[in-house]
Protein backbone atom coordinates (compact mmCIF):
# COMPACT_ATOMS: atom_id res chain seq x y z
CA UNK A 1 0.00 0.00 0.00
CA UNK A 2 1.64 3.30 -1.03
CA UNK A 3 1.05 5.45 2.15
CA UNK A 4 0.32 9.43 1.94
CA UNK A 5 2.93 11.92 1.21
CA UNK A 6 4.85 9.29 -0.94
CA UNK A 7 7.64 10.38 -2.71
CA UNK A 8 7.10 8.44 -5.68
CA UNK A 9 7.78 9.69 -9.33
CA UNK A 10 4.45 11.40 -11.14
CA UNK A 11 3.78 9.03 -14.13
CA UNK A 12 0.86 11.46 -15.50
CA UNK A 13 2.86 14.68 -14.92
CA UNK A 14 0.35 16.81 -17.56
CA UNK A 15 -2.64 15.64 -16.71
CA UNK A 16 -5.09 16.97 -14.59
CA UNK A 17 -4.31 14.41 -11.75
CA UNK A 18 -1.48 16.07 -11.09
CA UNK A 19 -2.43 19.68 -10.02
CA UNK A 20 -4.68 17.21 -7.50
CA UNK A 21 -1.75 15.58 -5.89
CA UNK A 22 -1.07 18.30 -2.72
CA UNK A 23 -4.61 17.24 -1.75
CA UNK A 24 -3.68 13.34 -2.26
CA UNK A 25 -0.79 13.93 0.23
CA UNK A 26 -3.32 15.48 2.56
CA UNK A 27 -5.40 12.52 3.32
CA UNK A 28 -4.40 10.86 6.35
CA UNK A 29 -6.78 8.00 5.86
CA UNK A 30 -8.34 8.51 9.03
CA UNK A 31 -11.16 7.30 8.27
CA UNK A 32 -13.54 10.01 9.39
CA UNK A 33 -15.27 10.21 6.01
CA UNK A 34 -16.39 6.39 5.80
CA UNK A 35 -19.91 6.73 7.31
CA UNK A 36 -20.05 10.17 6.27
CA UNK A 37 -19.77 8.37 2.08
CA UNK A 38 -23.50 7.03 1.07
CA UNK A 39 -21.46 4.79 -1.26
CA UNK A 40 -19.24 3.38 1.32
CA UNK A 41 -22.35 3.09 3.97
CA UNK A 42 -24.58 1.02 1.04
CA UNK A 43 -22.19 -0.99 -0.67
CA UNK A 44 -19.68 -1.53 1.76
CA UNK A 45 -16.58 -1.38 0.01
CA UNK A 46 -13.23 0.14 1.07
CA UNK A 47 -13.00 1.00 -2.99
CA UNK A 48 -16.42 2.92 -2.70
CA UNK A 49 -14.98 5.34 0.05
CA UNK A 50 -13.04 8.63 -0.25
CA UNK A 51 -9.94 6.67 1.25
CA UNK A 52 -10.22 3.60 -0.99
CA UNK A 53 -10.53 6.42 -4.10
CA UNK A 54 -7.89 8.75 -3.11
CA UNK A 55 -5.91 5.12 -3.27
CA UNK A 56 -6.79 5.01 -6.22
CA UNK A 57 -6.36 8.35 -7.59
CA UNK A 58 -2.31 8.32 -6.30
CA UNK A 59 -1.79 4.71 -8.14
CA UNK A 60 -2.90 6.36 -10.70
CA UNK A 61 -0.72 9.38 -10.61
CA UNK A 62 1.98 7.23 -9.71
CA UNK A 63 1.72 4.87 -12.12
CA UNK A 64 1.11 1.76 -10.15
CA UNK A 65 -2.33 1.27 -11.62
CA UNK A 66 -2.90 2.20 -15.35
CA UNK A 67 -5.24 5.22 -16.06
CA UNK A 68 -7.71 2.88 -18.49
CA UNK A 69 -8.02 -0.01 -15.49
CA UNK A 70 -11.63 -0.97 -15.32
CA UNK A 71 -11.78 -1.54 -11.80
CA UNK A 72 -10.60 2.32 -11.26
CA UNK A 73 -13.29 3.76 -13.55
CA UNK A 74 -15.62 1.45 -11.80
CA UNK A 75 -15.08 3.03 -8.42
CA UNK A 76 -14.91 6.54 -9.74
CA UNK A 77 -17.96 6.18 -11.46
CA UNK A 78 -19.51 5.35 -8.57
CA UNK A 79 -18.89 8.18 -6.16
CA UNK A 80 -21.98 10.48 -6.25
CA UNK A 81 -19.34 13.62 -5.91
CA UNK A 82 -21.47 14.88 -3.17
CA UNK A 83 -18.55 16.16 -1.07
CA UNK A 84 -20.06 15.05 2.29
CA UNK A 85 -16.77 13.80 2.88
CA UNK A 86 -15.18 17.45 3.00
CA UNK A 87 -17.62 18.39 6.28
CA UNK A 88 -16.26 15.25 7.86
CA UNK A 89 -12.53 15.46 6.66
CA UNK A 90 -10.49 16.80 9.76
CA UNK A 91 -7.69 17.50 7.31
CA UNK A 92 -9.64 20.02 4.67
CA UNK A 93 -8.86 17.39 2.04
CA UNK A 94 -10.38 19.25 -1.15
CA UNK A 95 -11.91 15.91 -2.25
CA UNK A 96 -14.38 17.66 -5.11
CA UNK A 97 -12.18 18.80 -6.94
CA UNK A 98 -9.29 16.06 -6.55
CA UNK A 99 -12.47 13.67 -8.55
CA UNK A 100 -13.10 16.18 -11.37
CA UNK A 101 -9.46 15.93 -11.79
CA UNK A 102 -9.61 12.75 -12.00
CA UNK A 103 -12.39 12.03 -13.95
CA UNK A 104 -11.05 14.31 -16.13
CA UNK A 105 -7.90 12.51 -16.51
CA UNK A 106 -9.91 9.33 -17.44
CA UNK A 107 -11.87 11.47 -19.55
CA UNK A 108 -9.40 11.73 -22.55
CA UNK A 109 -8.48 7.98 -22.16
CA UNK A 110 -12.02 6.41 -21.27
CA UNK A 111 -15.08 8.58 -22.22
CA UNK A 112 -17.86 8.26 -20.03
CA UNK A 113 -21.01 6.17 -21.35
CA UNK A 114 -23.03 6.83 -24.20
CA UNK A 115 -26.04 8.79 -22.44
CA UNK A 116 -23.89 10.63 -20.35
CA UNK A 117 -21.94 12.02 -23.37
CA UNK A 118 -25.47 12.80 -25.18
CA UNK A 119 -26.36 14.80 -22.08
CA UNK A 120 -23.37 16.82 -21.88
CA UNK A 121 -23.29 17.39 -25.53
CA UNK A 122 -27.03 19.03 -25.21
CA UNK A 123 -26.32 20.94 -22.43
CA UNK A 124 -23.46 22.53 -23.67
CA UNK A 125 -25.72 24.23 -27.14
CA UNK A 126 -28.25 26.46 -25.82
CA UNK A 127 -30.76 25.85 -29.15
CA UNK A 128 -30.58 22.17 -28.19
CA UNK A 129 -30.72 22.35 -24.89
CA UNK A 130 -33.81 25.04 -25.19
CA UNK A 131 -35.76 22.18 -27.70
CA UNK A 132 -34.92 19.10 -25.46
CA UNK A 133 -36.39 21.09 -22.54
CA UNK A 134 -39.32 22.47 -24.61
CA UNK A 135 -40.22 18.85 -25.99
CA UNK A 136 -40.16 17.69 -21.94
CA UNK A 137 -42.40 20.41 -21.36
CA UNK A 138 -45.06 19.81 -24.27
CA UNK A 139 -44.88 16.10 -22.59
CA UNK A 140 -45.43 17.31 -19.44
CA UNK A 141 -48.87 18.89 -20.06
CA UNK A 142 -50.43 15.99 -21.85
CA UNK A 143 -50.23 13.90 -18.75
CA UNK A 144 -48.75 11.42 -19.81
CA UNK A 145 -45.38 11.40 -17.48
CA UNK A 146 -47.76 10.24 -14.65
CA UNK A 147 -49.35 7.43 -16.34
CA UNK A 148 -46.01 6.80 -17.69
CA UNK A 149 -44.24 6.55 -14.18
CA UNK A 150 -45.79 3.24 -13.64
CA UNK A 151 -43.25 1.67 -15.93
CA UNK A 152 -40.55 -0.84 -14.37
CA UNK A 153 -37.27 0.44 -14.09
CA UNK A 154 -35.10 3.41 -14.90
CA UNK A 155 -38.11 4.25 -17.98
CA UNK A 156 -41.14 4.94 -15.70
CA UNK A 157 -38.21 6.73 -13.34
CA UNK A 158 -37.58 8.87 -15.78
CA UNK A 159 -41.23 10.08 -16.86
CA UNK A 160 -41.98 9.91 -12.74
CA UNK A 161 -38.89 12.43 -12.36
CA UNK A 162 -40.62 14.74 -15.44
CA UNK A 163 -43.78 14.36 -13.36
CA UNK A 164 -42.47 15.65 -10.25
CA UNK A 165 -41.71 18.90 -12.24
CA UNK A 166 -45.15 19.98 -12.03
CA UNK A 167 -45.68 23.03 -9.66
CA UNK A 168 -47.31 21.06 -6.15
CA UNK A 169 -49.05 24.64 -4.78
CA UNK A 170 -51.54 26.24 -6.53
CA UNK A 171 -51.08 30.08 -4.80
CA UNK A 172 -52.83 33.06 -6.69
CA UNK A 173 -51.20 35.73 -7.81
CA UNK A 174 -49.88 38.10 -5.93
CA UNK A 175 -48.02 41.70 -6.28
CA UNK A 176 -44.52 42.11 -4.37
CA UNK A 177 -44.25 45.08 -2.49
CA UNK A 178 -40.82 45.36 -1.16
CA UNK A 179 -38.82 48.55 -1.81
CA UNK A 180 -35.47 47.62 -3.73
CA UNK A 181 -33.64 49.36 -0.92
CA UNK A 182 -31.08 46.25 -0.40
CA UNK A 183 -29.35 46.69 -4.09
CA UNK A 184 -29.98 44.75 -6.96
CA UNK A 185 -30.10 40.99 -8.13
CA UNK A 186 -29.63 39.22 -10.85
CA UNK A 187 -31.14 35.25 -11.18
CA UNK A 188 -28.87 32.65 -13.13
CA UNK A 189 -31.98 31.35 -14.64
CA UNK A 190 -30.33 27.84 -15.21
CA UNK A 191 -30.88 25.26 -17.52
CA UNK A 192 -33.18 22.58 -16.36
CA UNK A 193 -34.44 25.67 -13.18
CA UNK A 194 -35.49 27.59 -16.79
CA UNK A 195 -36.81 24.50 -18.92
CA UNK A 196 -38.86 22.86 -16.18
CA UNK A 197 -38.93 24.70 -12.84
CA UNK A 198 -40.06 28.43 -14.72
CA UNK A 199 -42.37 28.78 -11.74
CA UNK A 200 -39.58 28.16 -9.12
CA UNK A 201 -37.85 31.01 -11.08
CA UNK A 202 -41.22 33.26 -10.96
CA UNK A 203 -41.35 32.83 -7.38
CA UNK A 204 -37.88 33.51 -6.87
CA UNK A 205 -37.52 36.99 -8.35
CA UNK A 206 -40.99 37.93 -6.29
CA UNK A 207 -39.93 36.84 -3.20
CA UNK A 208 -36.82 38.83 -3.45
CA UNK A 209 -38.51 41.60 -4.29
CA UNK A 210 -40.81 41.73 -1.40
CA UNK A 211 -37.64 41.34 0.89
CA UNK A 212 -36.61 45.02 -0.71
CA UNK A 213 -34.20 43.56 -3.86
CA UNK A 214 -34.58 44.92 -6.86
CA UNK A 215 -33.89 42.69 -9.85
CA UNK A 216 -32.46 43.02 -13.06
CA UNK A 217 -32.46 40.78 -16.27
CA UNK A 218 -28.84 39.33 -17.15
CA UNK A 219 -28.80 38.45 -21.10
CA UNK A 220 -26.64 36.00 -22.89
CA UNK A 221 -26.56 33.22 -19.75
CA UNK A 222 -25.13 29.70 -20.35
CA UNK A 223 -25.51 26.38 -18.23
CA UNK A 224 -23.07 26.74 -15.54
CA UNK A 225 -20.89 23.93 -16.18
CA UNK A 226 -21.45 21.43 -13.18
CA UNK A 227 -22.74 18.67 -15.16
CA UNK A 228 -19.37 18.69 -17.08
CA UNK A 229 -17.06 19.71 -14.50
CA UNK A 230 -18.53 16.57 -12.48
CA UNK A 231 -17.80 14.38 -15.36
CA UNK A 232 -14.44 15.25 -16.14
CA UNK A 233 -15.09 17.55 -19.47
CA UNK A 234 -13.28 20.32 -18.10
CA UNK A 235 -13.21 22.29 -21.56
CA UNK A 236 -16.66 22.24 -21.88
CA UNK A 237 -17.09 23.60 -18.14
CA UNK A 238 -14.57 26.06 -18.90
CA UNK A 239 -16.20 27.26 -22.08
CA UNK A 240 -19.28 27.71 -20.58
CA UNK A 241 -18.30 29.63 -17.31
CA UNK A 242 -16.47 32.34 -19.55
CA UNK A 243 -19.74 32.37 -21.77
CA UNK A 244 -21.19 33.48 -17.96
CA UNK A 245 -18.23 35.17 -16.38
CA UNK A 246 -18.55 37.56 -19.63
CA UNK A 247 -22.10 38.02 -19.37
CA UNK A 248 -22.47 38.63 -15.47
CA UNK A 249 -19.49 40.98 -16.34
CA UNK A 250 -22.27 43.19 -17.96
CA UNK A 251 -24.60 43.21 -15.07
CA UNK A 252 -24.37 45.98 -12.98
CA UNK A 253 -26.58 43.76 -10.10
CA UNK A 254 -24.27 43.71 -6.75
CA UNK A 255 -25.48 39.92 -6.67
CA UNK A 256 -26.03 36.72 -8.62
CA UNK A 257 -28.53 34.68 -7.07
CA UNK A 258 -28.95 31.39 -7.32
CA UNK A 259 -31.71 29.07 -6.88
CA UNK A 260 -30.06 25.54 -7.78
CA UNK A 261 -27.38 24.39 -5.33
CA UNK A 262 -25.17 22.42 -8.08
CA UNK A 263 -25.23 25.33 -10.08
CA UNK A 264 -24.69 27.78 -7.34
CA UNK A 265 -21.86 25.88 -6.27
CA UNK A 266 -19.71 25.74 -9.62
CA UNK A 267 -20.30 29.88 -9.33
CA UNK A 268 -19.03 29.87 -6.53
CA UNK A 269 -15.49 28.01 -7.76
CA UNK A 270 -15.47 29.68 -11.30
CA UNK A 271 -12.27 31.35 -9.63
CA UNK A 272 -10.65 28.02 -9.01
CA UNK A 273 -11.88 26.52 -12.67
CA UNK A 274 -10.48 29.12 -14.66
CA UNK A 275 -7.23 29.58 -12.13
CA UNK A 276 -4.70 28.32 -14.37
CA UNK A 277 -6.18 30.98 -17.63
CA UNK A 278 -4.39 34.72 -17.31
CA UNK A 279 -6.78 36.31 -19.53
CA UNK A 280 -9.69 34.96 -17.64
CA UNK A 281 -9.07 34.13 -13.66
CA UNK A 282 -9.24 37.43 -12.03
CA UNK A 283 -12.98 38.12 -13.80
CA UNK A 284 -13.95 34.76 -12.73
CA UNK A 285 -13.28 35.82 -9.00
CA UNK A 286 -14.58 38.67 -9.29
CA UNK A 287 -18.09 36.88 -10.61
CA UNK A 288 -17.63 34.16 -7.98
CA UNK A 289 -17.58 36.80 -5.40
CA UNK A 290 -21.02 37.94 -5.89
CA UNK A 291 -23.01 35.08 -6.44
CA UNK A 292 -25.23 33.94 -3.87
CA UNK A 293 -27.95 30.91 -2.75
CA UNK A 294 -31.57 32.47 -2.77
CA UNK A 295 -32.17 31.49 1.23
CA UNK A 296 -28.68 33.60 1.51
CA UNK A 297 -30.33 36.54 -0.05
CA UNK A 298 -33.68 36.25 1.78
CA UNK A 299 -31.98 35.42 5.21
CA UNK A 300 -29.66 38.71 4.77
CA UNK A 301 -33.18 40.44 5.14
CA UNK A 302 -35.01 38.80 7.42
CA UNK A 303 -36.77 37.21 5.70
CA UNK A 304 -40.10 39.24 5.89
CA UNK A 305 -42.88 36.62 7.97
CA UNK A 306 -45.23 35.68 6.08
CA UNK A 307 -49.02 37.22 6.74
CA UNK A 308 -50.98 34.24 6.79
CA UNK A 309 -50.09 30.44 6.98
CA UNK A 310 -50.35 27.97 3.88
CA UNK A 311 -52.63 25.53 5.06
CA UNK A 312 -53.69 22.07 3.63
CA UNK A 313 -57.17 20.86 3.24
CA UNK A 314 -57.37 17.26 5.04
CA UNK A 315 -59.75 14.49 4.41
CA UNK A 316 -62.08 15.00 7.06
CA UNK A 317 -64.39 17.46 7.72
CA UNK A 318 -63.09 20.23 5.83
CA UNK A 319 -60.91 21.52 8.30
CA UNK A 320 -58.17 23.05 7.77
CA UNK A 321 -54.41 22.20 9.35
CA UNK A 322 -51.08 23.23 9.21
CA UNK A 323 -48.83 22.27 6.87
CA UNK A 324 -46.08 19.65 8.11
CA UNK A 325 -43.05 19.91 6.10
CA UNK A 326 -39.45 18.26 6.38
CA UNK A 327 -36.38 19.63 5.05
CA UNK A 328 -34.00 17.89 3.12
CA UNK A 329 -30.38 19.71 2.45
CA UNK A 330 -28.87 19.36 -1.23
CA UNK A 331 -25.23 18.23 -1.22
CA UNK A 332 -24.11 21.05 -2.79
CA UNK A 333 -25.26 23.48 -1.08
CA UNK A 334 -24.84 22.10 2.60
CA UNK A 335 -21.48 20.59 2.07
CA UNK A 336 -19.74 22.51 -1.24
CA UNK A 337 -21.25 25.64 -0.11
CA UNK A 338 -21.58 25.50 3.49
CA UNK A 339 -24.88 26.81 3.87
CA UNK A 340 -26.91 24.91 6.36
CA UNK A 341 -29.41 27.23 8.37
CA UNK A 342 -30.46 29.80 5.84
CA UNK A 343 -32.78 27.70 3.99
CA UNK A 344 -34.84 26.50 7.43
CA UNK A 345 -34.59 30.13 8.86
CA UNK A 346 -36.70 30.96 5.21
CA UNK A 347 -39.03 27.78 5.89
CA UNK A 348 -39.57 29.17 9.81
CA UNK A 349 -40.44 32.52 8.01
CA UNK A 350 -44.01 30.70 6.75
CA UNK A 351 -46.47 30.77 9.19
CA UNK A 352 -48.62 28.00 9.81
CA UNK A 353 -45.92 25.17 8.81
CA UNK A 354 -44.96 22.37 11.17
CA UNK A 355 -41.33 21.62 10.01
CA UNK A 356 -40.16 18.49 11.70
CA UNK A 357 -36.39 17.27 11.32
CA UNK A 358 -35.64 14.67 8.93
CA UNK A 359 -32.80 11.85 10.08
CA UNK A 360 -29.42 11.88 8.14
CA UNK A 361 -31.14 14.94 5.91
CA UNK A 362 -27.19 15.80 5.04
CA UNK A 363 -27.16 12.54 3.19
CA UNK A 364 -27.21 12.49 -0.48
CA UNK A 365 -30.78 11.42 -2.11
CA UNK A 366 -28.96 9.97 -4.98
CA UNK A 367 -29.63 12.29 -7.62
CA UNK A 368 -26.00 13.89 -8.30
CA UNK A 369 -26.24 15.54 -11.67
CA UNK A 370 -27.44 12.56 -14.30
CA UNK A 371 -26.12 10.14 -11.86
CA UNK A 372 -29.28 8.60 -11.44
CA UNK A 373 -29.18 8.05 -15.23
CA UNK A 374 -25.73 6.32 -15.64
CA UNK A 375 -25.29 4.45 -12.31
CA UNK A 376 -29.39 4.01 -11.46
CA UNK A 377 -28.75 0.79 -9.21
CA UNK A 378 -26.40 2.91 -6.92
CA UNK A 379 -28.88 5.33 -7.03
CA UNK A 380 -31.50 3.56 -6.01
CA UNK A 381 -29.93 2.15 -2.70
CA UNK A 382 -28.68 5.74 -1.84
CA UNK A 383 -32.34 6.97 -2.44
CA UNK A 384 -33.97 3.95 -0.86
CA UNK A 385 -33.33 5.05 2.75
CA UNK A 386 -34.16 8.58 2.16
CA UNK A 387 -37.54 8.00 1.57
CA UNK A 388 -38.05 5.78 4.12
CA UNK A 389 -36.65 8.60 6.93
CA UNK A 390 -39.01 10.51 4.56
CA UNK A 391 -42.13 8.48 5.69
CA UNK A 392 -41.23 8.18 9.16
CA UNK A 393 -41.60 12.22 9.39
CA UNK A 394 -45.35 12.05 7.95
CA UNK A 395 -44.62 15.32 6.07
CA UNK A 396 -47.08 16.47 3.30
CA UNK A 397 -44.07 18.51 1.87
CA UNK A 398 -40.30 17.91 1.30
CA UNK A 399 -38.17 20.99 0.58
CA UNK A 400 -35.36 20.97 -1.40
CA UNK A 401 -32.90 23.28 -2.73
CA UNK A 402 -31.85 21.75 -5.69
CA UNK A 403 -33.75 20.61 -9.46
CA UNK A 404 -31.46 17.22 -9.58
CA UNK A 405 -32.89 16.50 -5.99
CA UNK A 406 -36.54 17.55 -6.32
CA UNK A 407 -36.54 15.58 -9.55
CA UNK A 408 -34.71 12.79 -7.55
CA UNK A 409 -36.90 12.98 -4.24
CA UNK A 410 -40.02 13.48 -6.54
CA UNK A 411 -40.13 10.73 -8.31
CA UNK A 412 -38.74 8.32 -5.81
CA UNK A 413 -42.30 9.20 -3.58
CA UNK A 414 -44.57 8.74 -6.93
CA UNK A 415 -43.24 5.54 -7.70
CA UNK A 416 -43.53 4.24 -3.69
CA UNK A 417 -46.98 5.76 -3.43
CA UNK A 418 -46.40 8.33 -0.88
CA UNK A 419 -48.75 11.91 -0.65
CA UNK A 420 -46.28 13.83 -0.03
CA UNK A 421 -44.83 16.28 -3.05
CA UNK A 422 -41.62 18.07 -3.47
CA UNK A 423 -41.05 21.82 -3.56
CA UNK A 424 -38.38 24.64 -3.50
CA UNK A 425 -38.37 26.57 -0.38
CA UNK A 426 -38.88 29.58 -1.89
CA UNK A 427 -42.09 27.97 -3.48
CA UNK A 428 -43.33 27.66 -0.17
CA UNK A 429 -42.55 31.45 0.68
CA UNK A 430 -44.07 32.22 -2.41
CA UNK A 431 -47.61 30.30 -1.53
CA UNK A 432 -47.41 32.28 1.63
CA UNK A 433 -46.98 35.65 0.76
CA UNK A 434 -49.63 35.07 -1.68
CA UNK A 435 -52.43 34.02 0.94
CA UNK A 436 -50.70 36.28 3.46
CA UNK A 437 -52.06 40.08 4.32
CA UNK A 438 -49.54 41.80 2.57
CA UNK A 439 -50.28 39.81 -0.92
CA UNK A 440 -52.24 41.90 -3.21
CA UNK A 441 -54.01 40.81 -6.31
CA UNK A 442 -51.96 41.41 -9.46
Amino acid sequence: MLLPNSTAPCALPDSPLAAAKPGIDACVHCGFCLQACPTYVNLEDENDSPRGRILLMRSVLEGTLPADDADVRTHIDRCLGCRACETACPSGVPYGHMLEAMRATLYTRQPPPLVARVILAVFARRALLSLALLGARVLRATRLPRLLSRLPGRMGFAFAMLASTEAPLRGRRWTPRGTGARGTATLLEGCVMRGLFRHTNAATKRVLRENDYALADTRGQACCGALHAHAGDLDAARALARANVAAFERSSAEWIVVNSAGCGAMMKEYGELLADDPAWSARARAVAERVRDVSELLVAAGPRPTGGPVLLRSNGGGTSAPLRVTYDAPCHLLHAQRVSLPPLQVLGAVRGVDLVALTDSDQCCGSAGIYNLVEPDTSDAVLAPKLAHIAATGAALVATGNPGCLMQLGAGLRRAGAHARVLHPVDLLDAAYASGERAAPA
